[in-house]
């Protein structure tokens, strides 16, 4: 590889490398606490909505025949996240119980803080890692997520969502009019058993039971279990406290993610449990150029559906008349999510739009915006 390639190559990755600059803004929210601690929410989710009404969207595609070896600068943040992330995490929890100067309430919001580094970052770089063949990339993956104890996502998400999304079986396709506070304690109510039922139906296909030591649970809870050791070891019970904070404060962002990206979108049901296949119209796409470096183009949602091997730097997006349009990016969106009366002036024209756009001939919605339609065969 030329020199000159490799520049090129970097200086067109750089962009996603923005999410680095958490790293010191945490530092100063912890150091400074009061004033500060507000600097990490408004250095991501405002900021890059700013950005995004500033620069506009990338309608741009690359090229999908991209050699891998021009992606290394794009693989690489995502694969030193979990280091700088671990040491984000523990760093500020020693910090936190050792320094006389933050009260509890500060703490506890420093802690939320630091979630915003683990769910907005390192969940999305999680999850794209979890899609890779490379056993090193998936268990840096399987990492980052047991520091916010959600390790059964990467079985729920690969063996579940991305097969039965858009039906009744997939937990985190939101329902038409489902409130973002109904679906978030649904889903953390349906997904770890969920997940556990499809690592089982896996292991019984091989004549294997459920408690056999190949079923990633076992190593869900033991790198879990590691993570909450190390809390403790470090900050004591105060610690563990503001580990978990952090872990809260990173599934929350996560499922409104989640949330946002199937709102009220449903696949077509053939008859007898059989559904059409997932196509670009059953993902909410959103080209904000700026968020998608923050969150390493996977509003390019629709296209990580339809293909999902696709790495994050190839990703394509979609035109209006192939898949539905959000309005803002995921950071203004999530926001609105949390405020459902507006969500629902917001969202739900835009769900009656693409049903019919998408599917004049269904005359009767009612069976997929209550969820009972037959479960996938």
């Amino acid at each position: 590889m030329s020199s000159a390639r490799t520049i090129g190559d970097l200086r067109s990755a750089l962009p996603f490398w923005l999410s680095l600059a958490l790293v010191p803004l945490i530092a100063v929210a912890a150091t400074q606490g009061g004033w500060a601690l507000i600097l990490p929410p408004l250095g991501t989710w405002w900021l890059y909505g700013v950005l995004d009404a500033v620069i506009g969207l990338n309608e741009e595609n690359p090229d999908t025949e991209t050699d891998e070896s021009q992606l290394f600068w794009y693989r690489l943040i995502t694969m030193i996240w979990f280091p700088i992330q671990a040491c984000v995490i523990y760093g500020a929890i020693w910090y936190a119980t050792h320094t006389g100067h933050l009260a509890t309430w500060e703490k506890l919001v420093l802690f939320f803080d630091v979630g915003i580094i683990s769910g907005t970052v390192g969940i999305v770089y999680a999850h794209e890692l979890l899609h890779q063949k490379n056993r090193v990339e998936r268990w840096l993956g399987d990492l980052l997520l047991a520091t916010v104890l959600y390790s059964h996502f990467r079985t729920e998400h690969l063996l579940v969502h991305h097969r039965h999304v858009g039906t009744p079986a997939d937990a985190v396709t939101a329902k038409y009019n489902e409130g973002f506070h109904r679906f978030f304690f649904r889903v953390l109510a349906e997904c770890p058993g969920s997940a556990w039922r499809a690592e089982k139906r896996m292991l019984a296909r091989k004549g294997l039971g459920p408690l056999h030591r190949s079923n990633p649970f076992w190593r869900y809870a033991v790198l879990q279990l590691a993570a909450l050791a190390l809390a403790v070891a470090i900050g004591g019970l105060a610690g563990l406290g503001l580990f978990l904070m952090q872990a809260i404060s990173a599934i929350w962002q996560l499922e409104l993610t989640n949330y946002v990206e199937h709102y009220g979108l449903t696949r077509k049901h053939l008859g007898g449990g059989k559904y059409e296949h997932v196509l670009p119209r059953h993902s909410w796409n959103a080209s904000h150029k700026a968020s998608n470096w923050l969150l390493i183009n996977l509003q390019r949602h629709s296209d990580h559906h339809y293909k999902p091997s696709r790495r994050f730097p190839l990703l394509q997006t979609y035109t209006e008349e192939e898949a539905p349009q959000l309005p803002f990016g995921y950071p203004v969106m999530a926001m609105v999510a949390m405020v459902p009366p507006v969500w629902r002036r917001v969202m739900n024209p835009k769900v009656r739009d693409w049903r019919r756009r998408f599917y004049p001939e269904i005359e009767d919605w009612t069976p997929y915006k209550q969820g009972t339609n037959p479960a996938p065969a």
